[in-house]
């Protein structure tokens, strides 16, 4: 086991979950995720072995069929998975925010409808809010539901569902006509179901196919598209329309420790590609581990893998205590990935030319490490989030 990335105080069982996705990783990804990568492959093998393990009801309460455990678990299993091929990572990540979305804002209808099933992974969570001209910009959400009864009709564009494919349960994020004093009370979270596929998926709802990626490849990134899409007030999160932003951004708080959890984990494999490579090649009669310069480009690297790890157990475990997190969430996020970028870069670096081929694993890092940078939430929006923070707790 690497030295890097260890945390102090885990339970007997999360150490135990731990090794098990350990050599989950070891057995069933690495080997075949380069190949799958390389082919934007949906890897079935991997998500049924998941299910298997139980990993889709990690978080999910015993009483709904999962197995409880916290957030920081979660966050542990994801640096392990990502490690070995982040994009399956993202496969249960926009999961566990619908469930968590679930769990803490649902009804108990909904909690019992959905979590035992989410719990198996037969119902597979993938949650939206983007649109084509929105970004970060949440609150320009144009997607509109309109009552009509005892249903809503929504039409719209979002976009970059990651699961949008595979997926049959979407919390999508509307604008209704609620809260016109401000317009973060006019946004409600629907429920909305879905046969996995691509194309019309139900009456007025379309998932016109993958979009194609730099990285990032192997899960499904999608459109959705409504076009008189009727729905029942009964699939409204929580069952009161108004509360979706707020929702959304308790759930998005999960997604950046998920996020930094990735960039631990991808950084972490760099960082070993790059101690592994420089042990083996030779340049000017030595191994180039042995050249100055780049000793201590391995260094630098893993004081990098060591402090995003740090950081981000620590958003976690903010998060399990019950306290509000963003600070923590955003500082985590903005630096493991910021962190994963700068490792991943300097072992392609250390791998000089062989770096850019596409038989060395390096070259798919490369390219996924970009993704975690715009990722729940740009870096420039993690230094917003921090910046409107620290005045709040150093205000003169």
């Amino acid at each position: 086991m690497s030295r890097l990335q260890q945390t102090e105080g885990l339970t007997d069982i999360q150490e135990e979950i731990l090794k098990t996705v350990r050599a989950f990783v070891e057995s069933e990804i690495l080997p075949v995720a380069t190949e799958l990568e390389h082919k934007d492959e949906y890897p079935t093998a991997i998500v049924e072995g998941l299910k298997e393990l139980g990993l889709f009801g990690l978080m999910i309460p015993e009483e709904y069929g999962g197995l409880g455990e916290s957030l920081l678990t979660y966050a542990l299993c994801v640096e392990e998975i990502a490690r070995g091929w982040m994009s399956v990572s993202g496969i249960i990540n926009t999961h566990f925010i619908v469930a968590y979305m679930l769990l803490q804002h649902g009804t108990d209808e909904q909690k019992q409808k959905y979590l035992p099933r989410m719990a198996t992974g037969d119902v597979r969570g993938a949650f939206s809010m983007s649109e084509p001209g929105c970004g970060s910009d949440v609150a320009a959400i144009k997607t509109k539901a309109v009552k009509d009864g005892d249903t809503y009709i929504i039409n719209g564009q979002k976009m970059w569902l990651t699961n949008g494919g595979s997926s049959n349960l979407v919390a999508v994020l509307v604008k209704t006509d609620e809260g016109q004093d401000s317009v973060y009370k006019s946004m409600t979270t629907f429920l909305v179901e879905k046969e996995p596929g691509f194309g019309e998926v139900d009456k007025g709802l379309t998932v016109p196919g993958k979009i194609e990626k730099m990285g990032y490849k192997g899960v499904d990134t999608t459109e959705l598209i409504f076009d008189g899409y009727s729905i029942g007030a009964d699939q409204i999160l929580g069952g009161v329309p108004g509360k979706g932003f707020y929702q959304m951004m308790d759930g998005v708080e999960v997604g950046r420790v998920n996020v930094a959890a990735r960039g631990c984990g991808v950084a972490r494999r760099a960082f070993e590609l790059g101690i592994s490579y420089a042990q083996q090649r030779e340049t000017f009669g030595k191994k180039i581990a042995d050249h100055q310069a780049v000793l201590f480009r391995l260094a630098d690297m893993a004081v990098k893998v060591e402090a995003a790890h740090e950081l981000m157990v620590k958003a976690a475990r903010k998060k399990d205590s019950g306290s509000r997190n963003d600070f923590e969430a955003g500082v985590a996020k903005y630096l493991a990935s910021e962190y994963c970028s700068q490792v991943v870069e300097d072992s392609f670096r250390i791998h000089g030319g062989y770096g850019f081929s596409k038989e060395y694993e390096i070259e798919r890092l490369y390219r996924e490490a970009p993704m975690l940078l715009i990722g729940e939430g740009t870096a420039d929006i993690q230094r917003m989030i921090i910046g409107r923070r620290l005045l709040e707790d150093y205000k003169l």
